[in-house]
């Protein structure tokens, strides 16, 4: 590996070839998931990771770290979910300190068809366009860059 912090115009067009797929790609799954289900790319994640969690429920604190948000942006994206009927909050723990997020049965059910509507997307934009070889080199690709930047303890 070069040691080097120069790019040759070979390596540059391929940086910028990767960047703006990758960006069209966020483009339209997103579009997707508003057009196929009325929801943004936020609500579809918040939405995903109750539907995940265990008792379908998190704690505010947890939903931001599963998420990789900062506390102030769940809050507010959770008012706004709340406000369409997607969530609700629950007061948990002695004296009811702790508020615990979970799907409304309307959550539940965005969330189901966003899913199913978001994965026919991702196939078609991404899958379908490559060959289980390249897929097996990005799989491979992407686990060593995400070692590199967040190795594990």
């Amino acid at each position: 590996m070069a040691e080097t912090t120069a790019l040759d115009p070979e390596e540059w067009a391929l940086w910028d070839g990767w960047m703006r797929a990758q960006r069209l790609l966020a483009r339209e799954l997103e579009r997707g998931l508003q057009r196929d289900s009325g929801i943004s790319k936020a609500e579809f994640s918040v939405l995903v990771t109750l539907q995940r969690a265990p008792g379908r429920d998190l704690g505010v604190g947890e939903l931001a770290e599963s998420l990789a948000w900062e506390k102030s942006r769940v809050s507010h994206q959770l008012t706004r979910m709340e406000n369409r009927g997607f969530v609700e909050r629950t007061e948990s723990g002695a004296g009811g300190r702790r508020t615990r997020i979970g799907l409304t049965a309307e959550g539940r059910r965005v969330a189901q068809g966003a899913v199913r509507g978001h994965a026919g997307n991702i196939r078609r934009y991404f899958f379908d366009s490559v060959t289980p070889e390249q897929a097996a080199v990005i799989r491979a690709w992407s686990e060593q860059v995400v070692e590199l930047i967040e190795p594990r303890a």
